[in-house]
């Protein structure tokens, strides 16, 4: 599952290459074709993704602007994708359920900030045209560099979190508070 989007994008550079290049060889304008079809392509993904989630996945989409969660709120399974903006995620005086909860989270540009309390199990996939990632005091910049982090109680915490994030440009902070 975590090298499905590392796919995914690698098709897509190459695919869009492959578009460049025989427009250069052929003296084609291809730059009058890709706008048209990312418009097209994302379109159809908005409008198929929310079928896609499973039903007890909360799906937020948010163009412009940040999506925030803080105070006491019930933590569950949610995917979120934002076009330009930041995701914080204050689970300190959250309510995290016992076993696994999925954040997902993908965007164009943008940061995500979480903090989670003391014994709480954190895992941490992330893939990034630009990265900047700061995770549990671990430091990881990077081109196209996926990473990929379990906090040592992972296996055995009671209440553990899952985080994916996928941006071009992103700046990723996870911590223990």
């Amino acid at each position: 599952m975590h090298n499905k989007w590392q796919i995914f994008i690698g098709i897509l550079i190459i695919l869009v290459g492959l578009m460049f290049l025989i427009g250069a060889v052929f003296d084609i304008d291809v730059g009058a074709f890709c706008l048209p079809l990312g418009l097209i392509a994302s379109g159809v993904l908005l409008l198929l993704r929310p079928q896609l989630v499973g039903p007890d996945t909360e799906f937020r989409l948010k163009l412009l602007g940040d999506v925030h969660r803080y105070g006491a709120w019930e933590v569950a399974d949610e995917e979120i994708w934002i076009g330009v903006g930041d995701v914080r995620l204050d689970m300190t005086s959250a309510d995290i359920p016992v076993g696994e909860t999925r954040f997902r989270v993908f965007g164009f540009v943008g940061d995500v900030k979480v903090l989670v309390p003391e014994g709480v199990g954190v895992a941490v996939s992330s893939m990034s045209f630009v990265m900047d990632a700061r995770v549990l005091g671990q430091r990881r910049d990077g081109f196209l560099t996926p990473l990929h982090f379990a906090s040592d109680n992972y296996e055995t915490a009671e209440r553990k979190v899952q985080l994916e994030t996928n941006f071009f440009v992103g700046n990723l902070r996870v911590k223990r508070v």
